[in-house]
């Protein structure tokens, strides 16, 4: 790669870095402003893929891997928010909020922020569908995933939050970090469901 080539990529991989933090930040859950979902008419536990509330129906079986999951591919993108449901099941919401990017900063919320907005919850339970293609632009890759939070509120009723999470991770580009080649959630679409 000629010497231009380098800095143009660089250059490139750095103007997608510096978006703004509006663009990616995601909505605390409706009960961090004071507005606590109504309870479900729907059970939220019992909903299946393609039903309203639900994930998305794709016939599709996924492929059992065969031997580790490359952490760069697709499915290790599903693996982040695996991990990422678990650690909101297991009420471990600092370290949650450290797999968006920007040391959580995209999820539009402080540290602390984040922690009260699903300190709120008193069960939190999720789904992940299957990852989509990955796109590529400016030197970062995006994937998108299917993913669904429900559960209880602490002041009653049941809560259901569905949508599309895209994670980015950025290009096995020269100067690029461990730490950026990562999969992180940059963006969120959740909203509350019946």
């Amino acid at each position: 790669m000629n010497r231009t080539a380098l800095i143009l990529a660089i250059a490139m991989a750095c103007a997608a870095c510096s978006r703004t933090q509006q663009d990616n930040a995601v909505q605390p859950p409706p009960e961090a402003e004071g507005n606590a979902p109504q309870p479900s008419p729907v059970n939220p536990d019992i909903i299946k893929p393609g039903e309203p509330g639900g994930l998305p129906d794709d016939r599709t079986p996924l492929e059992e891997p065969q031997g580790p999951i490359d952490p760069k591919s697709a499915e290790g993108a599903g693996q982040v928010m695996q991990l990422f449901g678990g650690l909101l099941e297991q009420r471990k919401f600092a370290d949650a909020y450290k797999l968006w990017s920007d040391n959580g900063r995209s999820s539009g919320m402080t540290e602390t922020q984040f922690v009260a907005a699903y300190s709120k919850y008193s069960q939190i339970h999720s789904e992940v569908g299957k990852p989509g293609d990955r796109e590529g632009a400016a030197g970062s890759i995006y994937i998108d995933v299917p993913f669904r939070l429900y559960g209880k509120v602490k002041s009653g009723g049941a809560f259901n939050m569905a949508g599309t999470v895209t994670l980015r991770r950025v290009n096995d580009v020269p100067g690029s970090s461990e730490e950026q080649r990562r999969w992180h959630i940059y963006k969120s679409d959740l909203d509350v469901r019946p």
